[in-house]
Protein backbone atom coordinates (compact mmCIF):
# COMPACT_ATOMS: atom_id res chain seq x y z
CA UNK A 1 0.00 0.00 0.00
CA UNK A 2 1.82 3.24 -1.21
CA UNK A 3 -0.01 6.44 0.41
CA UNK A 4 1.01 9.54 -0.59
CA UNK A 5 0.63 12.67 1.73
CA UNK A 6 0.49 16.04 0.34
CA UNK A 7 -0.78 18.86 1.93
CA UNK A 8 -0.31 22.82 2.17
CA UNK A 9 0.39 24.07 5.29
CA UNK A 10 -2.75 25.13 7.90
CA UNK A 11 -2.30 28.95 8.67
CA UNK A 12 -1.85 29.77 12.18
CA UNK A 13 -1.32 26.43 12.99
CA UNK A 14 0.99 23.71 11.20
CA UNK A 15 3.52 23.84 8.58
CA UNK A 16 3.10 21.68 5.08
CA UNK A 17 5.63 19.24 6.85
CA UNK A 18 3.91 19.36 10.09
CA UNK A 19 0.77 18.36 9.07
CA UNK A 20 2.30 15.98 6.68
CA UNK A 21 3.86 14.41 9.77
CA UNK A 22 1.19 14.14 11.92
CA UNK A 23 -1.40 12.60 8.87
CA UNK A 24 1.65 9.68 8.61
CA UNK A 25 1.21 9.34 12.23
CA UNK A 26 -2.41 8.43 12.06
CA UNK A 27 -2.33 6.25 8.78
CA UNK A 28 0.80 4.68 10.61
CA UNK A 29 -1.32 3.48 13.76
CA UNK A 30 -3.85 1.39 11.26
CA UNK A 31 -1.30 0.82 8.26
CA UNK A 32 1.80 0.10 9.88
CA UNK A 33 3.09 -1.73 6.78
CA UNK A 34 2.38 0.59 4.53
CA UNK A 35 4.37 3.05 2.33
CA UNK A 36 4.05 6.65 3.60
CA UNK A 37 5.55 9.20 1.09
CA UNK A 38 5.30 12.54 3.01
CA UNK A 39 5.35 15.07 0.33
CA UNK A 40 4.68 19.14 1.39
CA UNK A 41 3.63 21.25 -0.85
CA UNK A 42 2.27 24.65 -1.30
CA UNK A 43 0.75 27.57 -3.63
CA UNK A 44 2.74 29.80 -4.05
CA UNK A 45 1.51 31.49 -0.65
CA UNK A 46 3.00 31.24 2.76
CA UNK A 47 5.34 28.31 3.14
CA UNK A 48 6.57 27.65 -0.04
CA UNK A 49 10.07 28.19 0.83
CA UNK A 50 9.39 25.73 3.50
CA UNK A 51 7.74 22.95 1.67
CA UNK A 52 10.26 23.58 -1.10
CA UNK A 53 13.41 22.87 1.01
CA UNK A 54 11.99 19.63 3.06
CA UNK A 55 11.57 17.60 -0.54
CA UNK A 56 14.90 19.15 -1.56
CA UNK A 57 17.17 19.42 1.01
CA UNK A 58 17.63 23.28 0.24
CA UNK A 59 19.54 26.08 2.22
CA UNK A 60 17.55 28.05 3.75
CA UNK A 61 19.24 32.00 4.10
CA UNK A 62 18.65 34.72 5.84
CA UNK A 63 18.40 38.80 4.86
CA UNK A 64 17.85 41.90 6.48
CA UNK A 65 15.96 43.83 4.18
CA UNK A 66 13.15 46.85 4.39
CA UNK A 67 10.25 45.82 5.21
CA UNK A 68 6.81 47.18 3.52
CA UNK A 69 6.49 50.50 5.85
CA UNK A 70 10.81 50.99 6.20
CA UNK A 71 11.77 49.42 8.96
CA UNK A 72 14.46 46.58 8.87
CA UNK A 73 13.20 42.71 9.02
CA UNK A 74 14.77 39.19 8.82
CA UNK A 75 13.06 37.66 5.95
CA UNK A 76 14.35 33.75 4.90
CA UNK A 77 14.64 32.61 1.28
CA UNK A 78 15.37 29.23 -0.35
CA UNK A 79 18.30 28.31 -2.18
CA UNK A 80 18.92 24.87 -4.59
CA UNK A 81 22.43 25.36 -5.31
CA UNK A 82 22.77 22.06 -7.73
CA UNK A 83 20.07 24.13 -10.25
CA UNK A 84 21.42 27.62 -8.73
CA UNK A 85 17.70 28.15 -8.29
CA UNK A 86 16.24 30.78 -5.61
CA UNK A 87 12.96 30.72 -3.67
CA UNK A 88 11.72 33.87 -2.55
CA UNK A 89 8.28 34.49 -0.65
CA UNK A 90 7.71 38.09 -1.12
CA UNK A 91 5.53 37.64 2.21
CA UNK A 92 8.91 37.43 3.89
CA UNK A 93 9.68 41.53 2.74
CA UNK A 94 6.44 42.92 2.15
CA UNK A 95 3.92 40.83 3.61
CA UNK A 96 0.97 41.65 5.40
CA UNK A 97 1.79 39.66 8.70
CA UNK A 98 4.31 41.99 8.87
CA UNK A 99 2.21 44.83 9.67
CA UNK A 100 -0.58 45.29 12.64
CA UNK A 101 -4.32 45.63 11.22
CA UNK A 102 -4.24 49.59 12.39
CA UNK A 103 -0.91 50.02 10.87
CA UNK A 104 -1.42 48.81 7.28
CA UNK A 105 -1.44 51.62 4.84
CA UNK A 106 -1.88 50.63 1.24
CA UNK A 107 -0.49 54.44 0.08
CA UNK A 108 3.19 54.16 1.20
CA UNK A 109 3.74 50.47 1.54
CA UNK A 110 6.71 49.05 -0.16
CA UNK A 111 8.17 46.36 -2.25
CA UNK A 112 11.82 47.94 -1.44
CA UNK A 113 12.65 44.40 0.52
CA UNK A 114 11.52 42.21 -2.09
CA UNK A 115 14.22 43.20 -4.17
CA UNK A 116 16.83 43.13 -1.81
CA UNK A 117 15.88 39.67 -1.71
CA UNK A 118 15.97 39.30 -5.76
CA UNK A 119 19.67 40.98 -5.05
CA UNK A 120 20.79 38.22 -2.49
CA UNK A 121 19.93 35.59 -4.83
CA UNK A 122 21.91 37.29 -7.77
CA UNK A 123 25.08 37.59 -5.60
CA UNK A 124 24.50 33.48 -4.37
CA UNK A 125 25.09 33.50 -8.45
CA UNK A 126 21.17 32.30 -8.83
CA UNK A 127 20.27 31.18 -12.76
CA UNK A 128 16.36 31.12 -12.13
CA UNK A 129 14.24 32.69 -9.47
CA UNK A 130 11.18 31.52 -8.31
CA UNK A 131 8.76 34.39 -6.72
CA UNK A 132 5.69 33.04 -4.61
CA UNK A 133 3.66 36.10 -4.21
CA UNK A 134 0.91 35.48 -2.11
CA UNK A 135 0.22 37.58 1.32
CA UNK A 136 1.44 41.53 -0.16
CA UNK A 137 0.75 44.79 2.09
CA UNK A 138 1.72 46.58 -0.60
CA UNK A 139 0.00 48.44 -3.63
CA UNK A 140 3.07 49.75 -5.36
CA UNK A 141 3.03 48.38 -8.72
CA UNK A 142 6.29 46.07 -7.96
CA UNK A 143 8.47 49.93 -8.24
CA UNK A 144 10.23 49.70 -4.92
CA UNK A 145 11.47 46.42 -6.06
CA UNK A 146 12.58 47.64 -9.00
CA UNK A 147 14.22 50.48 -7.31
CA UNK A 148 16.23 48.02 -5.13
CA UNK A 149 17.39 46.63 -8.44
CA UNK A 150 18.37 49.55 -9.63
CA UNK A 151 15.55 51.00 -11.95
CA UNK A 152 15.49 55.08 -11.04
CA UNK A 153 11.94 56.58 -11.07
CA UNK A 154 12.44 60.23 -10.70
CA UNK A 155 9.55 63.10 -10.22
CA UNK A 156 9.54 65.97 -12.19
CA UNK A 157 12.76 67.82 -10.81
CA UNK A 158 14.97 64.65 -11.06
CA UNK A 159 14.48 63.43 -7.65
CA UNK A 160 14.23 60.10 -6.61
CA UNK A 161 10.10 58.88 -5.66
CA UNK A 162 9.59 58.24 -2.50
CA UNK A 163 8.07 54.36 -0.97
CA UNK A 164 4.37 53.85 -1.71
CA UNK A 165 2.16 53.79 -4.60
CA UNK A 166 0.60 56.74 -4.43
CA UNK A 167 3.87 58.55 -5.13
CA UNK A 168 3.72 56.92 -8.51
CA UNK A 169 1.18 59.90 -9.19
CA UNK A 170 4.21 62.05 -9.36
CA UNK A 171 6.40 60.22 -11.51
CA UNK A 172 8.26 62.21 -14.11
CA UNK A 173 10.78 59.97 -15.65
CA UNK A 174 11.98 56.30 -15.64
CA UNK A 175 15.80 55.49 -16.05
CA UNK A 176 16.98 51.65 -16.68
CA UNK A 177 20.99 53.41 -16.66
CA UNK A 178 21.71 51.64 -13.17
CA UNK A 179 19.61 48.72 -13.59
CA UNK A 180 21.51 45.41 -12.35
CA UNK A 181 22.90 43.71 -15.55
CA UNK A 182 22.47 40.23 -14.09
CA UNK A 183 19.06 40.42 -14.61
CA UNK A 184 18.80 39.51 -18.04
CA UNK A 185 20.91 36.19 -17.25
CA UNK A 186 18.19 34.99 -14.89
CA UNK A 187 15.21 33.09 -15.47
CA UNK A 188 12.13 34.45 -13.47
CA UNK A 189 9.15 32.77 -12.51
CA UNK A 190 6.45 33.82 -10.89
CA UNK A 191 4.21 31.42 -8.73
CA UNK A 192 0.72 33.00 -8.06
CA UNK A 193 -3.03 31.86 -8.18
CA UNK A 194 -3.69 35.46 -8.83
CA UNK A 195 -4.68 36.51 -12.42
CA UNK A 196 -6.16 39.69 -11.78
CA UNK A 197 -5.03 42.83 -14.67
CA UNK A 198 -3.04 45.60 -12.72
CA UNK A 199 -5.92 48.42 -12.99
CA UNK A 200 -9.75 49.28 -13.28
CA UNK A 201 -12.37 47.82 -11.80
CA UNK A 202 -10.24 44.23 -10.97
CA UNK A 203 -7.27 45.44 -10.89
CA UNK A 204 -4.89 45.46 -7.60
CA UNK A 205 -6.14 48.44 -5.64
CA UNK A 206 -9.63 47.76 -6.05
CA UNK A 207 -10.07 44.42 -5.46
CA UNK A 208 -6.95 43.89 -2.90
CA UNK A 209 -6.53 47.82 -1.84
CA UNK A 210 -8.99 47.90 0.62
CA UNK A 211 -7.55 44.66 2.97
CA UNK A 212 -3.88 46.62 2.74
CA UNK A 213 -5.75 49.95 4.26
CA UNK A 214 -7.17 51.60 1.59
CA UNK A 215 -10.02 53.60 1.50
CA UNK A 216 -12.47 54.43 -1.39
CA UNK A 217 -10.89 57.46 -2.10
CA UNK A 218 -7.36 56.18 -1.75
CA UNK A 219 -8.38 53.49 -3.83
CA UNK A 220 -9.66 55.40 -6.80
CA UNK A 221 -5.58 57.44 -5.98
CA UNK A 222 -3.43 54.49 -6.28
CA UNK A 223 -5.50 52.73 -9.47
CA UNK A 224 -4.85 56.03 -11.42
CA UNK A 225 -1.04 55.74 -10.07
CA UNK A 226 -0.58 52.50 -11.10
CA UNK A 227 -1.75 53.80 -14.49
CA UNK A 228 0.69 56.66 -14.61
CA UNK A 229 2.98 54.11 -13.95
CA UNK A 230 2.35 52.21 -16.75
CA UNK A 231 2.30 54.98 -18.83
CA UNK A 232 5.46 55.53 -18.03
CA UNK A 233 6.84 52.11 -18.48
CA UNK A 234 5.66 51.07 -21.83
CA UNK A 235 7.35 54.12 -22.98
CA UNK A 236 10.92 52.60 -22.16
CA UNK A 237 10.08 48.56 -21.78
CA UNK A 238 9.59 46.45 -25.00
CA UNK A 239 5.65 45.40 -24.04
CA UNK A 240 2.94 47.57 -22.43
CA UNK A 241 2.04 44.35 -19.66
CA UNK A 242 -0.66 46.28 -17.63
CA UNK A 243 -3.80 44.16 -18.83
CA UNK A 244 -2.22 40.91 -18.75
CA UNK A 245 -3.44 38.46 -16.13
CA UNK A 246 -1.74 38.47 -12.94
CA UNK A 247 -0.01 41.89 -13.55
CA UNK A 248 -2.73 42.94 -10.59
CA UNK A 249 -1.33 40.44 -8.61
CA UNK A 250 0.86 41.07 -4.66
CA UNK A 251 -0.47 45.19 -5.33
CA UNK A 252 1.29 44.98 -8.92
CA UNK A 253 4.31 43.49 -8.39
CA UNK A 254 3.51 40.72 -11.09
CA UNK A 255 3.31 43.73 -13.61
CA UNK A 256 6.76 44.68 -12.61
CA UNK A 257 8.21 41.57 -12.46
CA UNK A 258 6.51 40.99 -15.92
CA UNK A 259 7.72 44.22 -17.68
CA UNK A 260 11.04 44.61 -16.27
CA UNK A 261 12.03 40.95 -15.46
CA UNK A 262 10.04 38.69 -18.17
CA UNK A 263 8.97 36.75 -15.58
CA UNK A 264 6.93 33.31 -16.61
CA UNK A 265 3.47 32.96 -14.58
CA UNK A 266 2.15 29.98 -13.44
CA UNK A 267 0.03 28.32 -10.79
CA UNK A 268 1.92 28.17 -7.87
CA UNK A 269 1.10 25.00 -6.79
CA UNK A 270 2.34 23.85 -9.98
CA UNK A 271 5.73 24.92 -9.83
CA UNK A 272 5.97 23.61 -6.20
CA UNK A 273 4.39 20.16 -7.45
CA UNK A 274 7.52 20.13 -9.93
CA UNK A 275 10.06 20.92 -7.94
CA UNK A 276 9.04 18.44 -4.82
CA UNK A 277 8.83 15.65 -7.62
CA UNK A 278 4.92 14.98 -6.79
CA UNK A 279 4.63 13.84 -10.38
CA UNK A 280 6.57 10.95 -10.17
CA UNK A 281 5.79 10.37 -6.32
CA UNK A 282 2.71 9.76 -7.78
CA UNK A 283 2.83 7.32 -10.05
CA UNK A 284 1.89 3.95 -9.15
CA UNK A 285 0.50 5.05 -5.78
CA UNK A 286 -3.05 3.83 -4.32
CA UNK A 287 -3.91 6.63 -2.89
CA UNK A 288 -3.36 10.40 -2.21
CA UNK A 289 -4.26 12.56 1.11
CA UNK A 290 -4.34 16.28 0.67
CA UNK A 291 -5.10 18.65 2.56
CA UNK A 292 -5.46 22.78 3.77
CA UNK A 293 -6.97 24.88 6.21
CA UNK A 294 -10.00 26.03 4.62
CA UNK A 295 -11.15 23.62 1.79
CA UNK A 296 -14.17 25.46 0.19
CA UNK A 297 -14.81 26.77 -3.74
CA UNK A 298 -12.11 29.35 -3.75
CA UNK A 299 -9.69 25.80 -4.04
CA UNK A 300 -10.42 25.91 -7.09
CA UNK A 301 -8.82 29.10 -8.15
CA UNK A 302 -5.35 26.51 -8.01
CA UNK A 303 -4.85 25.98 -4.69
CA UNK A 304 -2.76 23.21 -3.19
CA UNK A 305 -5.41 20.28 -3.10
CA UNK A 306 -6.43 21.13 -6.89
CA UNK A 307 -3.44 21.33 -8.02
CA UNK A 308 -2.44 17.75 -6.13
CA UNK A 309 -5.70 16.36 -7.74
CA UNK A 310 -4.97 17.16 -11.39
CA UNK A 311 -2.12 15.49 -10.91
CA UNK A 312 -3.22 12.46 -9.26
CA UNK A 313 -6.41 12.47 -11.97
CA UNK A 314 -3.88 11.74 -14.47
CA UNK A 315 -2.48 8.89 -13.24
CA UNK A 316 -5.80 7.04 -11.62
CA UNK A 317 -5.46 7.84 -8.00
CA UNK A 318 -7.85 8.26 -5.66
CA UNK A 319 -7.84 11.50 -3.65
CA UNK A 320 -9.13 12.26 0.05
CA UNK A 321 -8.76 15.80 1.32
CA UNK A 322 -8.26 16.66 5.24
CA UNK A 323 -9.25 20.08 5.94
CA UNK A 324 -9.65 22.65 9.16
CA UNK A 325 -12.74 23.46 7.81
CA UNK A 326 -15.16 22.72 4.93
CA UNK A 327 -16.53 25.90 3.18
CA UNK A 328 -19.20 26.67 0.66
CA UNK A 329 -18.80 24.66 -2.35
CA UNK A 330 -16.20 22.91 -1.26
CA UNK A 331 -18.63 19.73 -3.05
CA UNK A 332 -17.52 21.73 -6.09
CA UNK A 333 -13.79 20.00 -6.04
CA UNK A 334 -15.79 16.15 -6.50
CA UNK A 335 -15.36 17.06 -10.75
CA UNK A 336 -12.08 17.94 -10.35
CA UNK A 337 -10.54 14.60 -9.03
CA UNK A 338 -11.61 15.06 -5.16
CA UNK A 339 -13.33 11.45 -4.30
CA UNK A 340 -13.85 12.32 -0.36
CA UNK A 341 -13.72 15.71 2.08
CA UNK A 342 -13.26 15.45 5.64
CA UNK A 343 -12.51 18.07 8.66
CA UNK A 344 -10.52 18.05 11.69
CA UNK A 345 -13.41 18.95 14.59
CA UNK A 346 -15.09 16.43 15.40
CA UNK A 347 -17.47 18.34 17.71
CA UNK A 348 -17.97 21.94 18.44
CA UNK A 349 -14.98 23.66 18.55
CA UNK A 350 -13.17 26.79 18.54
CA UNK A 351 -10.90 28.10 15.47
CA UNK A 352 -8.13 28.91 18.72
CA UNK A 353 -8.67 25.08 19.87
CA UNK A 354 -8.85 23.49 16.48
CA UNK A 355 -5.12 25.36 15.49
CA UNK A 356 -3.78 24.16 18.79
CA UNK A 357 -5.05 20.74 18.50
CA UNK A 358 -4.44 20.26 15.00
CA UNK A 359 -1.39 17.57 15.61
CA UNK A 360 -3.88 15.44 17.01
CA UNK A 361 -7.02 15.94 15.44
CA UNK A 362 -5.01 15.70 12.39
CA UNK A 363 -3.97 11.67 13.68
CA UNK A 364 -7.52 10.86 14.87
CA UNK A 365 -9.15 11.81 11.26
CA UNK A 366 -6.43 10.27 9.27
CA UNK A 367 -6.68 7.33 11.38
CA UNK A 368 -10.30 7.29 10.82
CA UNK A 369 -9.74 7.25 6.87
CA UNK A 370 -7.43 4.21 6.71
CA UNK A 371 -10.12 2.42 9.01
CA UNK A 372 -12.66 3.03 6.42
CA UNK A 373 -10.33 2.37 3.38
CA UNK A 374 -9.20 -0.89 4.95
CA UNK A 375 -12.98 -1.94 5.48
CA UNK A 376 -13.99 -1.15 1.93
CA UNK A 377 -10.98 -2.93 0.82
CA UNK A 378 -11.57 -6.35 2.69
CA UNK A 379 -14.94 -6.76 0.94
Amino acid sequence: MKIIIAPDSFKDSLSAAGVAQAIAAGLAQVWPDAHLVQCPVADGGEGTVDAVLAACNGELRRQTVRGPLGGTVEARWGWLADSHTAIIEMAEASGLQLVAPGQRDACSSTTYGTGELIRAALDAGAQRIILAIGGSATNDGGAGAMQALGVQLLDGESQPLPPGGLALARLSRISLETLDPRLAQVRFEIAADVDNPLCGPHGASAIFGPQKGASPEQVAQLDAALGHFADHCAQVLPNDVRDQPGSGAAGGLGFAAKAFLGAQFRPGVEVVAELVGLDEAVRGADLVITGEGRFDAQTLRGKTPFGVARIAQRHGVPVIVIAGTLGDGYEQMYAHGVDAAFALPSGPMSLEQACREAPRLLRERAADIARVWRLASNR
